[in-house]
């Protein structure tokens, strides 16, 4: 199989099902902004101080995955037909989300409370880690703008939503794993 197929030449791509959009698309956008957060966090994973976290980001990675194939499925093409599913794609549960709250309860036990806004940096996993976070709130908009207009898994929104809660707390622990300084941001006004 080539990897290239010249089928999108002309400025569109094909959802699971076959239907073709332009790559403009929204629903190309949510799902390709999964795909760029995927690819952070492999660069996160690949940082020496998340050794201890590989496990989870590379289930992260996975359901990264299978939000991608729920969101790149032509809704109407998903639909049940004679009871059954007419497209076989894997699906978020809400264990995952769940999955995710733990993971954060876990990495909150140690670190002290917030007191304010963080800035982010000070190591290179902590920066990654944001920025990691911040694709996934982007991933998070995009898919609450598709989901006005087409229907999402309300289980997608929910891991979307939790899993940049995840990266926000793996940024504090990464600080303190690595001795780095949580800097906070401390607004002008408070200053005065």
């Amino acid at each position: 199989m080539k990897i290239y197929t010249k089928t999108g030449d002309g400025g569109t791509t094909a959802l699971f099902g076959g239907t073709r959009v332009p790559k403009h698309h929204i629903r190309i956008q949510s799902y390709g902004t999964l795909d760029e957060l995927n690819s952070w966090i492999g660069m996160l994973r690949d940082q020496e101080a998340c050794g201890p976290y590989e496990d989870t980001l590379l289930r992260i990675q996975d359901r990264l995955f299978t939000a991608g194939a729920m969101l790149a499925t032509d809704p109407e093409k998903a639909q049940l037909k004679n009871g059954k599913q007419r497209l076989q794609i894997p699906v978020l549960e809400a264990a995952d989300v769940t999955y995710l709250e733990a993971c954060i309860d876990q990495l909150e036990a140690d670190l002290p409370p917030m007191t304010h806004f963080v800035l982010p940096g000070g190591h290179p996993a902590v920066s990654t880690c944001h920025i990691a976070r911040t694709v996934c709130r982007r991933g998070e908009r995009m898919t609450t703008l598709l989901n006005e207009h087409s229907p999402v898994s309300d289980t997608v929104l929910a891991y979307l939503n939790r899993l940049s809660d995840y990266l926000f707390v793996l940024s504090r622990s990464l600080s303190a794993a690595t001795g780095s300084v949580e800097r906070k941001w401390i607004p002008d006004t408070a200053r005065e």
